[in-house]
């Protein structure tokens, strides 16, 4: 099997994400500060697990042959739980 076959995983990634609020330029300081206490947004990824180490997770989209979608990276501190979405296939089971 060559890598470009191989079958990944898909995976559920939660995730806490960083932001950044305010307009170029001067902000009411007011708003800020009320707006700092927020919490930061929960994100949910859905997508086919390429690649995994200790500092981060690569997601595709999509995957083909020869070509796929843009990567997503996701910094391993960020994440909140993943979740594999396909079944583990015994492979004795399936010959």
């Amino acid at each position: 099997m060559t890598k470009y076959n191989k079958t990944y995983p898909i995976v559920e990634v939660i995730w806490i994400d960083a932001e950044e609020h305010g307009e170029v330029g001067w902000n009411d300081l007011k708003e800020q500060l009320k707006y700092a206490k927020k919490p930061c947004p929960t994100m949910r990824n859905i997508g086919y697990e390429v690649y995994r180490d200790d500092d981060h997770i690569s997601l595709l989209h999509s995957i083909g042959t020869k070509e796929c979608s843009s990567i997503e990276k996701i910094p391993i501190n960020f994440i909140k739980s993943i979740t594999i979405l396909t079944p583990i296939i015994n492979k004795k089971e399936t010959k």
